[in-house]
């Protein structure tokens, strides 16, 4: 019973929120990069990867390990 309830809950909530992606801005983009040692390839490749993410093309995104 409990099981059923939360897999409802779940898929409602699923349903209710909007499945889109959200890029960065702007300002996000040059804050990103300003510590770059090539800035402007950077903000090249980043606005690049924004407008792939906005047409709904996947990209890659770089997972860095947490070392403790």
């Amino acid at each position: 019973m409990m099981k059923l309830f939360f897999n409802s809950v779940l898929f409602g909530f699923i349903i209710l929120f909007d499945n889109s992606a959200y890029s960065l801005s702007n300002y996000q983009i040059k804050e990103i990069c300003q510590k770059k040692p090539k800035r402007s390839i950077c903000i090249k490749n980043l606005k690049f990867k924004k407008i792939n993410l906005l047409k709904g093309n996947k990209i890659e995104i770089p997972v860095i390990p947490f070392k403790r």
